[in-house]
C-alpha cells in the first residue's frame, strides 16, 4: 500500500514540478523572443490552459503529501513530511494571492493590450513562478528523503 502511495505522490508532484520547471526554463524564454502580438496570444493560451489544470494538480499533490504524513506520523520521516506538506500549503496560498490574479489577467487580455504594463506583469509572474518552482523542488526533496529514495 505504501509503495503505491509513494509512487503516486512522487509521480504527481514530480510531474507537476517538471511542468512548472519547463514553463520557467523553456517555454517563457521562447515566448519572450516572439513578436508582441504572438507573445500576447501565446501567453493568453498558456495562462488559460494551465490556469484551468494546475489548481487540481496542486490540490492533489497536497492531499497525497498529507496522506503520506498521516500514514507515517509515528516514524522518523514525519518531520520531513510535515515540512513538505507545510511548504506545499504555503505555496498554494501564496500562488492564490500573488500568481493567480496575474495569470487571470493574462488569460483575459486582448492581443492589442499587450504592451508595457502587461509585459511587466508577465515578467513579474515569471519571477514569482521561478521562486515557486525552487520552493516546490525543496518540498519534493524533503518528501523523497522522508520516504528513503
Amino acid at each position: 500500500m505504501m509503495l503505491i502511495l509513494n509512487l503516486a505522490t512522487t509521480l504527481c508532484i514530480g510531474l507537476m514540478i517538471g511542468t512548472e520547471f519547463a514553463v520557467s526554463v523553456f517555454v517563457n524564454p521562447v515566448i519572450y523572443t516572439l513578436d508582441e502580438s504572438t507573445q500576447a496570444r501565446t501567453i493568453r493560451l498558456f495562462a488559460a490552459r494551465l490556469g484551468a489544470a494546475m489548481p487540481f494538480w496542486y490540490a492533489l499533490g497536497f492531499v497525497l503529501l498529507v496522506a503520506e504524513t498521516i500514514l507515517l506520523r509515528h516514524t522518523a520521516a514525519a518531520g520531513l513530511l510535515v515540512a513538505a506538506s507545510a511548504v506545499w500549503a504555503i505555496v498554494i496560498v501564496l500562488t492564490l494571492i500573488l500568481l493567480v490574479p496575474i495569470n487571470n489577467r493574462m488569460a483575459r487580455m486582448e492581443t492589442s493590450d499587450f504592451h508595457g504594463y502587461a509585459q511587466r506583469e508577465h515578467h513579474k509572474w515569471d519571477r514569482l513562478h521561478r521562486l515557486r518552482v525552487a520552493v516546490l523542488s525543496a518540498a519534493m526533496v524533503c518528501f523523497l528523503i522522508a520516504i528513503g529514495v
